[in-house]
């Protein structure tokens, strides 16, 4: 696999997480959470840099410049994700090419496992259009009235939890998340805006440990995570 970036949203203030200070900067075991998802991207060796999109102004980014040996950008994001990681995309270095992969990753969702990276690299890098981790749904899904009873059992087959990273070609995504703009429909995810012209990313299962910290249980989890492969002396393994 070439050499890729990462483009990693981090403008958002965390609204569901609670707190004035942004998620993405709470101290996890010495470190902002973000440089822990930076340590998992940044373990695979294709993984060249990264593009880390912030708010306006923002005062708690500690202006990095490098991590783990490789470069760090940063660039100012917007009131979306979609605009975040198009503000990435036009900040990535003049190398990255049009054609050139690029991986979109959530810069709360730390515990990526370099196995699962490994498999997104391998396989949608070689798919004309790129992949995204996902997992398949497992639990039984229920439709709810407005009265909050049960109208109806949805069948899950087929179904899929989207995750990041997700990966796809810089020029196609730039143009993607353009024409959502464009049409005024906020896409939740880079495959969305893809899926919208017509492109089929492949799906990769990923493992279900790739979670993402949304709430201060979530947060304790990855406590839990982090002190567990620290007693072990093991990496990142997901």
């Amino acid at each position: 696999m070439p050499a890729v970036w990462v483009v990693m949203p981090a403008a958002g203030r965390g609204t569901r997480f609670g707190g004035e200070l942004p998620k993405q900067y709470l101290q996890v075991g010495g470190q902002p959470l973000f440089a822990h998802t930076l340590a998992a991207l940044f373990a695979h060796p294709a993984v060249a840099g990264a593009v880390v999109a912030v708010s306006q102004n923002d005062a708690d980014w500690p202006g990095w410049r490098e991590f783990a040996g490789k470069p760090v950008l940063s660039c100012v994001g917007g009131a979306t994700r979609a605009e975040s990681v198009l503000a990435g995309l036009n900040a990535l270095p003049e190398t990255v090419r049009a054609d050139d992969f690029v991986l979109v990753h959530d810069a709360a969702r730390p515990n990526l496992a370099l196995a699962d990276l490994e498999q997104l690299l391998e396989r949608g890098g070689n798919d004309p259009v790129g992949a995204i981790l996902a997992a398949p749904v497992r639990d039984t899904l229920k439709r709810a009235g407005d009265d909050g009873g049960i109208d109806a059992t949805e069948p899950r087959q087929r179904l899929w939890r989207a995750f990041t990273p997700q990966l796809f070609r810089r020029l196609q995504l730039s143009r993607a998340l353009e024409s959502a703009a464009a049409a005024g429909v906020e896409v939740t995810d880079e495959a969305m805006a893809m899926e919208r012209l017509g492109h089929r990313p492949l799906l990769i299962e990923g493992s279900e440990n790739n979670f993402k910290i949304t709430t201060p249980a979530d947060l304790a989890r990855f406590e839990f995570v982090l002190r567990q492969r620290r007693e072990q002396g093991t990496g990142n393994g997901g």
